[in-house]
C-alpha cells in the first residue's frame, strides 16, 4: 500500500469531508497547513483568538449545513474549550483539533504544558487522543460521524505534541476513506414506528386548541416545508424557537412568534390556553419553556425528536416519535385526515388576535422617529429591507431578543442563526456564515457590547474581503444591565450604578475604517434604508454603526 504523511492524511480528510476553510490560531499543524496550501483549495483563516476560531468555524457550520474546523496550538487549547460552549449549547457539527502533551513530559512542569482534554469533555460529543499515526484514519471517521449524526454537535481531537507536529511528519498507510455521509446534516433519516405516528395523528386531529413547537432540530433536518405543511394541513398555530425562527415566514397567517424567555407575548398566550403542544425537534428547555411555565405543567404534550433521551424529558409524553424531523412529518402529512381542520377555526383566529394585539402594542416604537434611534425601529427596517436569501445573524442578550421578536423573515430562503449564550459569539460567527454561503447577503445584528469582544476580527474580514454587514445597536451601554444594577443600587438617583454598564462613545466606523472596513454612521431613521442598501451593495465588508436609545430596553417574557 502506498505511504503518505500524517500531513498529507489530514489535508485530504477533511478536503474529502467537504471542509472549504479552517479556522485557526498559530502554530498548530504547521505541515499540515502547508499541505492544504499544496493539495487542495481549503482556505486558512488566521484569526485573532481561539474562542474566535471556534465561533467563526460554528457560523460556518451553522450557515452551511456542514461540520465546521477550528484549531489551536496547545498553550491555546483551553481557550478552544471555552469557545466550543456555544456551539455545544447550539447543536453545531464542528471539529476542534489542538496539540497535547508529550508522552514523555507529562508531569515534569514543560514550559506550557498541562492537559486540556478535560476541559472539552464537557462541551463536546466525542474527543479522543491521536498519539500515533495510525490512529489518524478511524479517529477522524469516528469524529465526523459524531459530529453530525443524531443530535449534531462539537467533537475534540487532540494530537499528540504542542503543535501535532510528530504526528504529521510519521508516514502511514495511504487510507484515503471518506464517508460522504457524514459531509452534511442529517446523515440520516430514520422514520418513527407505525403505532406512534397513528397515536400521534388520533392525538393531534382530537385536539381543540393544539400548538406547535418547532425547534432547532426542524433547522438541522431541514424540513421547513413539511413543519409547514402539517399546521396548513390541519391548521394548527405554530410557535418557533429562536434555533428555528426561520423555518416559517414571519407574516404567515399560523405563525404565532418565538415563546418562552425571548419572546413575543402573542406566542406564550397561546402557550397558556393550548390543549395540546407538539414539541418537534426542541430540547423543551428553560428558554423556549419560560422555565417550563409554557405550556402549564400538565398540558398535554406529545414530541418528535432524533435523540430518544429528550423524548419526555421535562414534560410527559402522551405520544412520543423517536424519528427525523423531515422524514416523520412527511409521514404525518400522508397519515392525517384534513378535514378535522375545520373544528380549529375559531381557535386559529382567536390567536391571530393575540398577534395583532401584539403588533399593534408594539407598533409606535417600530414606527418610531425618535432620535437617539428605537432598536424597534430598526427591527422594522430590517423586516422591509433584507434581501432574499440573507441569513440574520444575532448575537445573544438584547439583540437576541430584538430580533427574535421583531424582525420578520419573510423574503425567500432567508436565514437565521443566533448565538446560544456567548456575548460575544456574532462578529466572528457571522465571518465564518460568509464564508460557508458566499453568494448570501450576510447581516450581523449586534450591540455595541457584543461587538468589542472580538472587533480584532474586523482585520480578518478586511483581509480576506469577507463581506459581511455588522449593524451595531450602539447605546454605549450594556443595557441589559441597567435595570438590575438599579435595583442593586436601590434606585436610580443612589449611587454610580452607571460604571458597572456604561461605556465611552465611539465611532465604530472610525474604528472600522482604521482596519481597512467601509462603514456608515446612522443617527435618524429616516437613513436607515439607504445606509442598509448602500451596505448589501458593496463588495467588501461594511459597519452599520446606528445610534440608539440607552433606554430602550427588550421586553420581557410573561406568563
Amino acid at each position: 500500500m502506498p505511504k503518505m504523511t500524517g500531513a498529507q492524511f489530514i489535508a485530504d480528510t477533511l478536503e474529502g469531508y467537504g471542509v472549504t476553510h479552517v479556522f485557526f490560531v498559530p502554530y498548530i499543524l504547521g505541515y499540515t497547513m502547508a499541505e492544504l496550501e499544496k493539495r487542495t483549495r481549503i482556505k486558512r483563516i488566521l484569526t485573532h483568538g481561539e474562542k474566535a476560531a471556534a465561533y467563526m468555524a460554528d457560523g460556518y457550520a451553522r450557515a452551511g449545513g456542514r461540520p465546521g474546523v477550528c484549531m489551536a496550538q496547545m498553550v491555546g487549547a483551553s481557550n478552544l474549550a471555552a469557545g466550543l460552549r456555544d456551539p455545544f449549547l447550539a447543536c453545531t457539527p464542528l471539529i476542534a483539533l489542538t496539540g497535547g502533551p508529550y508522552p514523555s513530559s507529562q508531569g515534569k512542569h514543560v514550559y506550557q504544558e498541562v492537559d486540556d482534554l478535560p476541559a472539552f469533555e464537557q462541551v463536546t460529543k466525542f474527543s479522543a487522543r491521536v498519539n500515533t499515526v495510525g490512529r489518524l484514519p478511524d479517529v477522524f471517521r469516528q469524529a465526523f460521524r459524531a459530529a453530525t449524526t443524531g443530535p449534531p454537535g462539537p467533537v475534540y481531537i487532540q494530537v499528540q505534541g504542542h503543535w501535532g507536529a510528530e504526528i504529521e511528519t510519521c508516514d502511514m498507510a495511504a487510507e484515503g476513506i471518506v464517508d460522504e455521509r457524514f459531509t452534511r446534516l442529517p446523515p440520516f433519516r430514520p422514520e418513527a414506528d407505525g403505532n406512534s405516528v397513528k397515536e400521534v395523528v388520533r392525538l393531534l386531529q382530537s385536539a381543540k386548541q393544539p400548538v406547535i413547537v418547532a425547534g432547532g432540530g426542524v433547522r438541522s433536518s431541514r424540513a421547513h416545508e413539511e413543519l409547514v405543511g402539517l399546521a396548513e394541513r390541519l391548521l394548527i398555530p405554530v410557535a418557533t424557537s429562536l434555533n428555528a425562527k426561520e423555518i416559517i415566514p414571519g407574516d404567515h397567517p399560523l405563525l404565532v412568534g418565538v415563546p418562552g424567555l425571548y419572546c413575543r407575548e402573542s406566542a406564550n398566550r397561546a402557550l397558556l390556553e393550548s390543549d395540546l403542544v407538539f414539541f418537534v425537534g426542541s430540547r423543551t428547555g428553560s428558554q423556549v419553556t419560560l422555565d417550563w411555565r409554557l405550556p402549564p405543567f400538565g398540558t398535554p404534550v406529545i414530541q418528535l425528536d432524533i435523540n430518544p433521551e429528550e423524548l419526555g424529558r421535562h414534560y410527559p409524553n402522551q405520544a412520543s416519535l423517536l424519528g427525523d424531523a423531515k422524514a416523520t412529518l412527511s409521514r404525518l402529512i400522508r397519515e392525517i385526515d384534513p378535514a378535522t381542520a375545520d373544528t380549529r377555526k375559531d381557535w386559529v383566529e382567536r390567536v391571530q388576535g393575540y398577534v395583532q394585539e401584539w403588533r399593534a402594542e408594539f407598533n409606535p416604537n417600530m414606527q418610531s422617529d425618535a432620535v437617539p434611534i428605537r432598536p424597534e425601529r430598526i427591527c422594522r427596517e430590517l423586516t422591509a429591507h433584507l434581501p432574499d436569501q440573507t441569513v440574520l445573524v444575532s448575537d445573544t442578550g438584547h439583540s437576541g431578543m430584538w430580533t427574535g421578536g421583531m424582525v420578520d423573515l419573510n423574503g425567500s430562503g432567508q436565514q437565521y442563526i443566533r448565538a446560544a449564550g456567548s456575548l460575544g459569539w456574532g462578529l466572528p460567527a457571522s465571518l465564518g456564515a460568509k464564508l460557508a454561503v458566499p453568494d448570501k447577503p450576510v447581516l450581523l445584528f449586534t450591540g455595541d457590547g457584543g461587538f468589542w469582544y472580538h472587533i480584532a476580527e474586523l482585520e480578518t474580514a478586511a483581509r480576506w474581503n469577507i463581506n459581511a454587514v455588522f449593524l451595531i445597536n450602539n447605546n454605549s451601554a450594556l443595557n441589559q444591565e441597567m435595570q438590575p444594577n438599579q435595583e442593586a443600587y436601590g434606585g436610580e438617583l443612589h449611587g454610580d450604578h452607571g460604571d458597572l454598564w456604561r461605556f465611552r462613545h465611539v465611532d465604530f466606523v472610525q474604528v472600522a475604517e482604521a482596519m481597512g472596513v467601509q462603514g456608515i454612521r446612522v443617527e435618524k431613521p429616516r437613513d436607515l434604508p439607504l445606509a442598509l442598501d448602500q451596505a448589501f451593495s458593496s463588495k467588501a465588508p461594511f459597519v452599520i454603526d446606528v445610534v440608539t436609545d440607552v433606554e430602550a430596553v427588550a421586553p420581557l417574557a410573561k406568563a
